[in-house]
């Protein structure tokens, strides 16, 4: 017998035979949820001075990120199985050159009124983000890397606040 059959109600988005479903959240109460996520893309110094100046061949990558940002977590239903469709209330996309890395730190935070939670979004967010970084000057260095995508904090729900110790 499966780990899964032994234990249906560890895993919300599986039946006990294992089978994937949307959750119910039907019964649920609408209440206000948060969820903020972080995530980096790290690049040499010489590309990063590209991206502060704005002189990529493609245009603004810190604006295009922010807004890629922002679509994609209005979009993540239909990019993650499973996931609700929320009319969110708030998508919030920073993106912050930072020498330190050197790279860029990109961090969002998604509200609703809602039944089920807004991580997904959150992470979707910071994720499409990181990506068009990447994509926005791969052609001048193709060796970035994209990092610590986590998220940070959420509250709201039944299950509580959460936060990231460091």
């Amino acid at each position: 017998m499966s780990v899964l059959a032994r234990r249906p109600n560890s895993l919300t988005h599986l039946r006990g035979s294992g089978e994937a479903r949307m959750v119910d959240v039907s019964g649920k109460p609408a209440t206000e949820r948060v969820a903020v996520a972080e995530g980096c893309v790290r690049m040499q110094p010489k590309t990063l001075g590209i991206v502060r100046r704005g002189d990529a061949k493609k245009g603004d990558v810190l604006g295009a990120a922010r807004l890629a940002g922002i679509m994609a977590a209005k979009r993540t239903h239909e990019l993650i199985p499973l996931c609700h469709p929320l009319a969110l209330t708030q998508v919030e996309v920073e993106v912050v050159p930072d020498a330190r890395l050197p790279g860029v730190r990109v961090r969002s935070t998604v509200k609703v009124a809602g039944k089920t939670g807004v991580e997904m979004e959150a992470l979707t967010a910071v994720s499409v983000a990181c990506l068009t970084i990447y994509d926005m000057v791969k052609a001048v260095e193709r060796g970035m890397r994209i990092d610590g995508i986590r998220l940070l904090e959420k509250s709201g729900g039944k299950s509580g606040h959460f936060r990231v110790e460091e």
